[in-house]
């Protein structure tokens, strides 16, 4: 296993360089399984939610569904990345902002290490008021 830093993984969705796209192809075709670590796949969401690209919600919801599509591609907790998924495809707008996928992300990961480790999980603790409205959030 082999594992992709974010700017690896933009060339590879984004095709914007002919010379490190081709690399980055090549790295996620013929290397074996490759690791997409939660930290790489948020600042790759990060990225193509910004200014630069500006993908919408439904935008970024393909790419990471598409990632799940890719044979060679893990991911740090593939089940906990699908749900955070969920809930930020299903996050409801607060005072016109929503949760993000980094907030469902945080959420889910703290919630499947709780129960890993045999504890309870009671929340996961944030001034967000969007991301607030996700299970498992709750305002201080």
């Amino acid at each position: 296993m082999i594992a992709i830093d974010t700017n690896v993984l933009l060339r590879y969705l984004l095709e914007d360089d002919a010379a490190q796209s081709s690399k980055a192809n090549h790295l996620i075709a013929n290397k074996g399984k490759v690791l997409i670590t939660d930290v790489v796949l948020v600042e790759t969401i990060w990225t193509l939610r910004g200014k630069k690209y500006q993908l919408n919600k439904s935008e970024l919801v393909s790419v990471i569904q598409a990632l799940f599509q890719e044979p060679n591609i893990r991911f740090e907790n593939g089940q906990v990345v699908w749900l955070a998924l969920n809930d930020y495809r299903n996050a409801k707008l607060v005072k016109g902002k929503e949760a993000d996928f980094a907030d469902a992300l945080i959420v889910n990961k703290a919630r499947y290490i709780a129960n890993t480790q045999g504890h309870s999980f009671d929340g996961s603790y944030t001034f967000d008021r969007a991301a607030q409205k996700l299970a498992g959030a709750k305002a201080p």
